[in-house]
């Protein structure tokens, strides 16, 4: 009797766990959406990346700091650019206009004799000349004191050339030197690191004594106040997303909850790889807190629908038919879509019972 009993009670459980779920069309707003896939990204968020080789010497920020531009995130050891940067300010100094001041008043002084020779041979050549004229003196001693005229006016005119020259080589050794000083001490900035923009440093992603290269990022940084959201859509919906459209947000750290965007921002160009389009998308009904990466799913709304006889999409078998209560199988014509309900414009009826597809 008991075992009769119990075989019973065991019928009746397998019975009532085969029980399947029942539902019936009803009439309601529906939307059209895309669904598309994305992530959340900090407002101005970037990848902080060195600009040289070398190793991590000190870093200056720890996860989590708030920065201004132009802080020092971190800084790579640069021995060899400070001493190539103490050697071209050496030679900066050396080439200077000032160390070079006393070879031009060397030269100076030499022009000044040159001057004083050639007016004291023209005095003298002038007094030749008059005592020529008085026929006194030989043709001879003329012609030297005219050669001898000649000859302080060439050197005085060569000492002015000279210093002339001396002056434009001084001037450009003096600018050279400082334009190396100058390309010395833009590429001894280059192992200093720093941050482009205000807000928050995310992550540091090397440690100190590492290894860095201008292909590997070594931080992260954003707004850590204004997030948006980047997301996938496929090629063959991208001709429907406008600007301005409505997006619904679902999150796997907010489970159960939905969270509202609009779409800002359509990028023109196709990622070959993923078939997709990037589009970004501002919250206008955020989760009270964010972070950067964290994933989404997304449904843009294309259009909505009211009065819409529909039923949840679970039920329906193949894309056109459902189950009705006494098992007939009957086809249906569907209209929009949503994330969770279908609309139904030919087939059934509000009175029909439907059976949730097992």
């Amino acid at each position: 009797m008991k075992q009769l009993l119990y075989f019973l009670l065991a019928v009746t459980a397998v019975a009532c766990k085969k029980k399947q779920e029942t539902t019936q069309a009803i009439v309601q707003d529906i939307t059209h959406s895309v669904y598309a896939s994305g992530v959340v990204k900090s407002e101005n968020q970037y990848q902080v990346y060195a600009t040289v080789n070398g190793l991590v010497q000190k870093i200056m920020v720890a996860e989590g700091d708030a920065v201004k531009k132009g802080d020092v995130i971190m800084r790579i050891e640069n021995q060899a650019a400070l001493l190539n940067t103490e050697s071209a300010r050496l030679s900066a100094d050396y080439a200077s206009e000032t160390a070079n001041a006393d070879k031009l008043r060397e030269l100076k002084v030499n022009i000044d004799l040159a001057r004083i020779k050639v007016q004291n041979d023209s005095v003298l050549l002038e007094r030749q000349k008059n005592l020529w004229s008085q026929q006194i003196g030989t043709r001879y001693e003329l012609e030297q004191r005219e050669l001898a005229y000649q000859n302080s006016l060439t050197v005085y005119k060569g000492a002015l050339l000279r210093y002339s020259d001396l002056q434009k080589q001084i001037r450009y050794n003096a600018q050279q030197a400082r334009k190396n000083l100058q390309l010395s001490t833009i590429m001894a900035k280059d192992f200093t690191i720093t941050s482009e923009t205000d807000g928050k440093v995310f992550t540091i992603l090397k440690e100190q004594g590492e290894i860095v290269n201008p292909q590997m990022p070594v931080a992260v940084i954003g707004d850590d106040a204004n997030f948006k959201l980047e997301l996938q859509v496929d090629e063959y919906d991208i001709a429907k997303i406008r600007v301005g459209q409505k997006v619904i947000i679902r999150m796997d750290s907010y489970k159960d909850e939905v969270f509202e965007a609009r779409i800002e921002k359509i990028n023109s160009i196709m990622n070959e790889r993923s078939k997709s389009f990037l589009v970004e998308a501002v919250f206008t009904k955020a989760p009270p807190a964010l972070y950067p990466n964290l994933t989404a799913e997304a449904n843009i709304i294309i259009e909505t629908k009211q009065n819409a006889l529909s039923i949840p999409r679970s039920y329906l078998l193949d894309n056109e038919h459902v189950l009705l209560e006494n098992k007939e199988k009957r086809k249906v014509v569907i209209g929009l879509k949503d994330y969770q309900r279908v609309e139904i414009l030919q087939g059934i009826s509000k009175e029909d019972v439907l059976l949730k597809p097992e």
